[in-house]
């Protein structure tokens, strides 16, 4: 009995915290001013991108173009105290809607009471993906099979979203030493990767995976592994406007959604399909990016504890080592466990 009433207040909490979620996300929608609104060009059945972004210029092209390739209907954009050309670049894309603000993004949950707002607004229904801009989407047979076709399998499959693992790339030498230009494909440049070991964990009560590892675990963590950043995501979920995401994409509520997924198959049995997002942090600009977020103290609970974090980026790292494993494609994903077909031939 003791069991049974445990669960029932558990329930109760996270019932009460996605709606005081949701109700931040609603008195958020005065922080954002419209830039270019074409939401009325949002077509039923249309994959939705949701991103808060800022100075972006350098990754936006290939992430348009990406996605794009994909199948996405239409982009909504939240940019936060932007001051390079991505507003005007932004305005003039024909499936971009385009808010602006100005206010704090620590204070908005960094970014999600904006994105939750939105995702109310006009994400109830569709498939919605939200990511970074430094994040590129891929699945089991995203080159042959549209976002469509995959969210076509995942409702065959009763799936209410599809868990992804956030995979490092990183360059060959330090950081600062590749050249990359606008529009190129970034896995030309961040060549290689991790394949493991990645180290999960279910956590209550939100039953919400924890996952880390990866290079910045393995160099700048290895003395504190429960510091080092969390790689699990939920970046596609076929939305309602009862849901909430809860820590930035890595869970949701209800708590239902993030059991989706159990992370990738090296440490689990895991079969479910699942994809990975390959995070594009490690372009050239990472070191002059760090010294500015350092400065602006605006990403994590204590920015004072992670002053050292944004040192040690500045400072131009190189990241390679004999057993890192160059990036090939999402059939070496596969077959190294990292991410699952879940069935989908």
């Amino acid at each position: 009995m003791p069991d049974e009433r445990g669960q029932w207040w558990s329930a109760y909490r996270m019932r009460w915290k996605r709606r005081r979620l949701l109700w931040r996300s609603f008195r958020s929608r005065r922080d954002l001013v419209p830039v270019v609104d074409r939401t009325d060009r949002i077509r039923p059945g249309d994959v939705l991108v949701f991103t808060t972004a800022r100075n972006e210029q350098l990754r936006l092209p290939h992430f348009l173009s990406h996605y794009r390739a994909l199948g996405v209907g239409h982009f909504l954009f939240v940019l936060n105290n932007s001051d390079d050309a991505t507003e005007a670049f932004l305005a003039e894309q024909p499936d971009v809607s385009l808010w602006q603000t100005k206010a704090g993004y620590k204070a908005s949950r960094f970014g999600v009471d904006w994105i939750t707002w939105l995702l109310f607004r006009y994400g109830h229904r569709h498939w919605c993906l939200t990511v970074d801009v430094d994040e590129v989407l891929i699945y089991p047979h995203c080159d042959t099979r549209s976002l469509p076709d995959l969210t076509a399998f995942l409702e065959q499959s009763d799936a209410a979203a599809m868990g992804a693992l956030m995979l490092d790339l990183f360059p060959q030498g330090p950081l600062d030493q590749p050249t990359y230009a606008p529009g190129q494909d970034p896995t030309e440049v961040l060549t290689h990767f991790d394949a493991g070991p990645y180290r999960a964990e279910r956590q209550l009560p939100a039953q919400n995976l924890w996952v880390q590892g990866g290079p910045r675990d393995r160099v700048h963590f290895a003395d504190r592994p429960a510091r080092a950043p969390t790689l699990n995501k939920l970046p596609l979920v076929r939305w309602s406007r009862r849901y909430a995401y809860l820590n930035s994409t890595h869970s949701a509520l209800p708590p239902h959604l993030n059991l989706a997924w159990d992370g990738p198959a090296c440490v689990s049995d895991d079969t479910r399909l699942s994809g990975a997002l390959l995070h594009t942090k490690f372009l050239p600009d990472i070191v002059a990016r760090s010294r500015e977020e350092k400065a602006r103290r605006e990403h994590f609970g204590r920015p004072e504890d992670f002053d050292d974090y944004y040192d040690w980026l500045s400072s131009a790292p190189d990241l390679w080592h004999e057993g890192a494993v160059a990036y090939q494609g999402w059939r070496q994903l596969v077959d190294l466990g990292l991410i699952s077909a879940g069935g989908w031939e």
